[in-house]
């Protein structure tokens, strides 16, 4: 008790530092990969409390990773800051802004790991901020994992703002796919027969994928769009091609399920004599799994600062994030706080910018801020607690 004391007394001390990292990021909204201002900034402001930073981050020019060590051993504790905003927002519709609450995360993340770096606190361990950019496109963290940046890390915490407190979230797994089919252009009136119409294989594939839809899972989805037809009513189309976003509640399912669609688009090609050729245009995410002990943890310390409403659960689908492939890799903890807004906002709608940042903010800020730090306090201290 002496100790998450003395912890919360150094963010309270720090309360203005959070708050002035939430506005700054809140400020300059910056899209996907392009998040050089939030970056610099950040890791300018973990330079102050004395962290060793690598920036840019394997390769990644707006990703870094930072690290605070105490003592020679010990665990390693990442906090995950986000720091991109999302395009569509203004009166006219071509702002950048921050509707997911990047900056909120980028402040908690950071507040806790300078938190517990300031604290007089002795732990043998390693305090750490890994940015990862790109969350809401192209899903940083899915890169950041196949390049190897969570092999020496022991657990990861992250928050989130939400319309509800939700410490038992829904990821799905996803597949991105394009399906290109080639095929002989004619022209349409006076030799159609000598043409190969690549838009029928497409037309083709949508119906197969149509039919699949009655013998899969309940949590399984499956979205696409066509992304070429043709170009003239009168020729022929050599080329059409089509994507697919393909989701389940497991990754193992998704697997299967993924497989039978590309089998989809195999018949297409056949039926038609078209030419296919598919790939993956996104990453592809994994489901989160939670670690137990973690999440017990978490939801104790959040219980204590006077969070209460939690969801009993979530077994509804959902979308997908790159947080569930570190979460396959490294035991994880994830959670949505609810905003406070009534009646509630949502992510990504224009309402919600007045609860991500400015006096609306603070409260939520400030809790994730203490709950995130003395959680890992309480693994840098007790690393039994982890293994539980």
């Amino acid at each position: 008790m002496i100790y998450k004391e003395k912890l919360y007394e150094v963010e309270e001390s720090l309360a203005s530092e959070i708050e002035n990292i939430s506005e700054f990021i809140f400020n300059n909204p910056e899209l996907g990969n392009e998040e050089f201002i939030s970056s610099s900034y950040l890791v300018e402001k973990l330079r102050e409390y004395n962290f060793d930073v690598n920036y840019p981050y394997l390769e990644m020019p707006t990703a870094f990773k930072a690290e605070y060590k105490k003592g020679n051993k010990g665990l390693k504790i990442a906090f995950l800051a986000e720091y991109d905003a999302l395009p569509g927002y203004g009166e006219n519709k071509n702002q950048n802004a921050h509707a997911c609450g990047h900056n909120w995360i980028a402040a908690t993340t950071v507040g806790a790991a300078i938190t517990l770096a300031k604290s007089d606190i002795e732990f043998d361990g390693s305090i750490v901020v890994i940015g990862t950019p790109a969350e809401e496109t192209t899903g940083g963290k899915c890169e950041l994992v196949e390049k190897g940046a969570f092999l020496d890390i022991d657990a990861v915490i992250q928050m989130h703002l939400g319309a509800e407190t939700n410490i038992n979230i829904i990821t799905l797994a996803m597949d991105s796919i394009e399906f290109n089919f080639k095929g002989v252009a004619a022209h349409a009136a006076a030799y159609p027969e000598r043409g190969v119409n690549a838009l029928d294989a497409v037309n083709l594939m949508f119906a197969g994928v149509n039919a699949l839809r009655q013998h899969i899972r309940t949590d399984a989805r499956v979205a696409g769009i066509i992304t070429e037809g043709g170009k003239a009513c009168n020729i022929v189309p050599d080329k059409a091609s089509c994507r697919y976003y393909i989701r389940a509640k497991e990754r193992n399912y998704l697997k299967e399920l993924t497989q039978k669609i590309i089998n989809c688009a195999k018949g297409a090609a056949l039926m038609t004599g078209t030419e296919l050729e598919y790939h993956n245009f996104e990453n592809s995410y994994d489901n989160l799994t939670y670690n137990e002990s973690l999440r017990k943890l978490l939801k104790r310390n959040l219980q204590d600062l006077g969070v209460d409403n939690f969801v009993i659960s979530d077994e509804k689908a959902s979308g997908s994030s790159d947080i569930g492939n570190v979460s396959s890799v490294c035991p994880t903890v994830y959670c949505e706080i609810d905003t406070g807004a009534r009646p509630k906002v949502y992510a990504h709608n224009e309402e919600i910018l007045d609860y991500v940042h400015g006096k609306n903010s603070q409260n939520t800020l400030h809790i994730a801020t203490k709950a995130m730090a003395y959680t890992a306090l309480q693994i840098l201290l007790r690393p039994s607690l982890l293994e539980k």
